[in-house]
């Protein structure tokens, strides 16, 4: 089991250091709008649209390095006062009880979300359409690496419990 932790905290921070750089791929086509307006006097008739899909593409695929690596908010002020044996049994009872099935439901509905972008051929309002389906299909393949870092943890908990 542990080897299984430790495959999914690789991958998940291979994942993240891969593209961790996508937030200078935004900064660059931000940078371009902004010499458009600037020199020209008017925007591209896609960066906008790019610097949305690529934030949330950032923001979704980077959740599991951030879970990796305690970035997200967690209620420490009270888990800290107690043992490492009970708050093993916390992470436990937390990611089983609530967390994996939210994960769940985000995955069985961003995947239906996901399939009708894809087989409508979904593309964006305006001038430029741009295709849409590859930005939702980020949310099933971000929600699948965030419930595998999940287990990760759950796993790493278990094996706490069973070291105390």
């Amino acid at each position: 089991m542990n080897a299984i932790a430790k495959a999914i905290d690789t991958f998940n921070e291979w994942f993240g250091r891969i593209l961790a750089p996508l937030i200078a791929v935004m900064t660059l086509v931000v940078l371009y709008d902004i010499a458009m307006r600037f020199f020209i006097g008017r925007p591209s008739d896609w960066a906008f649209d790019i610097t949305k899909m690529l934030f949330g593409a950032h923001f979704m695929l980077l959740a599991a390095y951030g879970l990796r690596h305690h970035a997200h908010v967690e209620v420490d002020i009270l888990k800290r006062l107690l043992s490492r044996r009970k708050q093993a049994v916390l992470d436990i009872l937390g990611y089983v009880i609530f967390f994996v099935p939210f994960m769940w439901m985000f995955l069985t509905y961003s995947w239906s979300f996901a399939m009708r972008s894809w087989s409508r051929g979904e593309t964006t309002y305006g001038i430029v359409a741009l295709p849409v389906y590859p930005i939702k299909t980020v949310l099933v393949i971000a929600g699948v690496a965030i419930l595998l870092q999940a287990i990760a943890i759950v796993i790493r908990a278990t094996r706490q419990l069973r070291e105390e």
